[in-house]
């Protein structure tokens, strides 16, 4: 093939090195705009791992950059006048321009053809003259920005500003600094590449550069604001600059996050940063880029379909590592973006936050890496909660709501079973509530438990507005209450449009065939148009009607025994279709604005909070997203859950969507957290998190950096009632209450994991 790769940085020149040494009939040329040592920035980071991956493409190159980087396992983070670290993490540090060099000279060993100081064109005009064009000119792509509506590249300006300086300081570990000042919070990212200089970011949100009135600085007067800054781990050493290319203010960039809906045109394909970012608080745009490369090669030198449709598996491939990568690195910016929300916590909480920000890294993976570390943290976190000085697992650590105190952090979900016979808690119910809470969670929830007949989802779903069902439901609650630690919470909503369906399996969301119950909304919105039936909007008649149904159910929840209550104003029903503007379009006090639709759901939570004892907490569950433009956003979210914490809510249950039929979640494990973090830390109330929560590592993460104070599993739950005592085994922690008649059990299950663990270490 006759290649050009336009572009000569670290993507451009590892594909043609790659695509070279696979066939050298292969005619590559390499086209930079600018000179042969010209570069903007100072350090690249790889990780230990990403290297070994590098090995088995071109151990040539690995071996040179070896011989030039510097290796550090150590993480430091400065904050408050503490430095916390943490070790084993395995990173190498080299000289952009060193790694460069080291392209370029293992490319011309190859016979790959490269010009620099040439502006490159038209890529139209190259893909005429050559078989294949690699457009590997970065995130400014001009390859891109040519076809930019069939590459519909998504760009993110992200919201902080940063200088990337360096130093002959040399830094013993991967530094993260943290500086308050009179106009806000600045961070730093530093590390050393080689023997005699480290990398100097600094960042900051765009809101304090403006208020410290940088964009009106020179380079040089920035350099010496952020030597001031961080003159404590500078220790007398000077900043530099080197972005000859730049002036002013035009020194501080924002972060460009791009993600491209299509990677190739024809016979053009994009590579590295011209078709996705990732944040550097990450290191992960050269690894990105790189890793680009490697696919690539693999899949044009393989002998199947034509050069597009190699393209199009190339794209398939790598565009699942990338988003992975790209939602690892937006977790982590958007903590750096929003530094104010953590400054409030103490320093040990405060650097594992840090650590584990991306979502990628735990608690596990942070202990396998620096046992010490995580006992020490660990220890920490015991004596916050009242525990004797060891190291105690943080899901294991009590929590108190009022007067109700959680033997642990573990939540079971409300999870619908749609079982019931007329609303009333049968023995499948018993079994299956009382089952998970003799498994060892600290509090286990009801399903939505609906207020009336004409509330419940479908005629499975479980109520509490008669005597027989209040019943049911204290027998259950008497049962736990003798037989474990368990705390009992019920969930009490209203369906809304979302009522008179059929049971989840056999239709979820299909209106009954017959037998419907006529249906409220506060506007006449069908969940599906053509398929759902028509609610009817709400009067104020019908609005205490509702309002009185769920102090009624509220006051027998009370006299089943209940320790909590769980206010349903999430997924769509009918409190949640009040708070959403998508299904919220009165025109009346109860539309418009974020309080005024908030307004109705308020009304009836003080109404509850009015007969539920003062003693036993309540807890909101809301949608902090609708996944859907112009629907509920976490920042409006977070407006709502402050409404409700100043109505007396003792904790929120933070979810997402279920709203609308169009929405497009963005899936991954603990993909709701983010929302927890947010309205936790901003507000500084308790939250219960939620979202493909499955291992015990994501609960003590979540817990241990302050994104939640508690997590609610669903899913593991229905496959292990037993999930928390099984967690606790895992874990070694043997201070968890078991049921007398099952003692033999955990023994043997302790001492089967105790033998599986030494059998690992032998293998």
């Amino acid at each position: 093939m006759r290649i050009v790769c336009l572009g000569g940085g670290p993507a451009g020149l590892y594909f043609a090195i790659l695509m070279k040494k696979a066939n050298p009939a292969h005619d590559i040329t390499v086209i930079e705009r600018n000179a042969a040592d010209n570069t903007f920035g100072w350090g690249v980071v790889f990780s230990d791992q990403t290297m070994d991956g590098f090995r088995e493409a071109d151990p040539e190159v690995v071996r040179a950059i070896e011989d030039n980087f510097h290796h550090w396992d150590d993480i430091d983070i400065h904050f408050k006048g503490r430095m916390i670290r943490s070790g084993g993490h395995g990173f190498c540090g080299i000289a952009r321009l060193k790694l460069l060099e080291i392209f370029q000279q293992r490319a011309t060993e190859l016979g790959v053809k490269m010009v620099f100081e040439q502006d490159i064109k038209n890529p139209d005009d190259y893909a005429r003259d050559y078989d294949l064009v690699i457009g590997a000119d970065g995130v400014n792509s001009i390859t891109r920005s040519r076809h930019e509506a069939h590459f519909n590249p998504r760009i993110d300006t992200r919201q902080c500003r940063f200088i990337w300086l360096g130093t002959r300081k040399k830094l013993d570990a991967f530094t993260f600094a943290f500086k308050e000042t009179p106009w806000g919070w600045f961070n730093l990212h530093a590390y050393r590449f080689n023997d005699e200089m480290s990398t100097f970011i600094v960042e900051t949100p765009e809101s304090t550069w403006l208020k410290a009135g940088l964009d009106k600085f020179e380079i040089p007067e920035s350099i010496a604001f952020c030597e001031r800054l961080f003159a404590d781990l500078l220790d007398g050493h000077s900043l530099m600059s080197n972005a000859k290319h730049l002036r002013g203010s035009a020194v501080w960039i924002k972060f460009n996050r791009v993600l491209c809906e299509r990677w190739y045109k024809d016979n053009i394909v994009l590579l590295g940063d011209a078709a996705h970012t990732a944040h550097f608080s990450i290191g992960s745009g050269t690894k990105l880029a790189m890793e680009d490369a490697i696919s690539l090669v693999k899949v044009l030198n393989s002998s199947e379909g034509s050069v597009p449709q190699r393209l199009a598996r190339y794209q398939a491939e790598r565009e699942v590592e990338a988003l992975k990568l790209q939602s690892a690195a937006r977790n982590r910016m958007t903590w750096f973006e929003h530094i104010d929300r953590y400054v409030h916590l103490e320093p040990e909480q405060f650097a594992f936050a840090l650590l584990t920000g991306s979502q990628r890294v735990g608690h596990g993976n942070q202990k396998l890496r620096d046992p010490k570390y995580i006992d020490d943290l660990d220890r920490w976190w015991a004596r916050q909660h009242g525990l004797p000085d060891r190291a105690v697992p943080p899901m294991f650590t009590p929590f108190t709501l009022r007067g109700m105190t959680l033997v642990n952090r573990v939540v079971v979900s409300p999870m619908c079973t749609y079982s019931a016979q007329d609303g009333v808690p049968n023995d499948f119910h018993f079994q299956h509530y009382t089952a998970r809470a003799l498994g060892g969670a600290g509090l286990v929830m009801t399903e939505m438990t609906c207020v009336s007949a004409d509330a419940r989802i479908t005629p499975g779903c479980a109520g509490l507005w008669n005597d027989a069902q209040q019943v049911g439901w204290k027998r259950i609650v008497d049962f736990a209450h003798a037989h474990s630690p368990a705390k009992m919470a019920i969930q009490i909503g209203h369906a809304g449009r979302k009522g008179s369906t059929r049971l989840a399996w056999d239709g979820i969301d299909q209106p009954l065939d017959q037998g419907n119950w006529p249906l409220i909304a506060p506007s006449p919105l069908p969940l599906m148009p053509g398929v759902s039936q028509v609610p009817r909007e709400m009067t104020r008649a019908d609005m205490d009607a509702v309002k009185q149904d769920f102090v009624a159910a509220t006051a027998r929840a009370r006299e089943a025994g209940f320790d909590m209550v769980e206010f349903h104003a999430a997924h769509g029903y009918l409190m949640s279709s009040f708070i959403s503007p998508l299904t919220n379009q009165r025109k009346d006090a109860y539309g418009g604005s974020t309080e005024a639709r908030c307004r109705f759901p308020l009304e009836v939570f003080c109404a509850m909070r009015a007969v539920w004892p003062a003693e036993r907490p309540m807890s909101v569950r809301i949608s902090a997203t609708d996944w859907v433009p112009g629907g509920m956003t976490p920042e409006e979210a977070t407006v709502v859950a402050a409404l409700f914490r100043d109505a007396g809510a003792d904790i929120v249950h933070v979810s997402a969507g279920q709203v609308s039929k169009d929405e497009k979640p963005v899936y991954g494990r603990m993909f709701q957290v983010p929302f927890s973090d947010q309205i936790r830390n901003e507000l500084q109330v308790p939250t219960i998190a939620v979202g493909n929560i499955f291992e015990a590592d994501h609960v003590n993460t979540i817990i241990a950096a302050g994104r939640a104070d508690l997590c609610a599993l669903a899913r593991p739950h229905l496959a292990d009632p037993a999930w928390t005592l099984h967690a606790a085994a895992e874990q070694g922690f043997a201070d968890i209450t078991w049921p007398r008649p099952y003692v033999g059990g955990k023994l043997q299950l302790e001492r089967n994991l105790e033998r599986a663990g030494q059998l690992a270490l032998v293998a």
